[in-house]
């Protein structure tokens, strides 16, 4: 799914991304008037999601959140129906939503990143920054599996 999130859903980019949906921010790209975030909606053909009751109202198709926390920000999107699984091979940038490809094993990584002759590594290719299968996606993980446990409780 192609989202775009206004500059009130800003704990939920890397987690829809992570996700597989291909999520442009709006604080990433300084929109904030209610016009721009529509045109930009309308024009990449972009889900909006908001918190904004009148913006949503405006927009071709939105989602409406009413929290402001992220558990709860991402169980309402699960019960809009978006799918909140990890991908099995990531494709978008935690970042900045840029395009991720796979580091071939011997090519070297910042010090930061693992080998990828022994973890699978992946790179952005618009900003660089490097992405593995770590503790940070194990906690993601763990919150997702708790958010869909909820979702199916209720």
């Amino acid at each position: 799914m192609r989202i775009l999130l206004d500059v009130m859903c800003g704990g939920l980019p890397a987690y829809l991304r992570m996700c597989g949906h291909d999520t442009a921010y709006a604080g990433d790209r300084g929109l904030e008037a209610d016009d721009a975030l529509l045109a930009v909606a309308r024009d990449e053909d972009r889900t909006l999601v908001t918190r904004d009751v009148q913006l949503a109202t405006r927009a071709d198709d939105a989602i409406l959140l009413e929290t402001r926390d992220v558990e709860a920000q991402l169980a309402e999107l699960a019960a809009a129906g978006l799918e909140l699984t990890l991908d099995d091979e990531p494709r978008f940038c935690g970042r900045c939503n840029g395009s991720l490809e796979a580091v071939e094993p011997g090519r070297s990584t910042p010090e930061y990143a693992p080998d990828p002759a022994e973890t699978a590594v992946r790179v952005c290719t618009d900003c660089g920054q490097f992405f593995w299968r770590g503790s940070h996606w194990e906690r993601v993980e763990r919150t997702l599996e708790e958010v869909r446990a909820s979702d199916c409780r209720e």
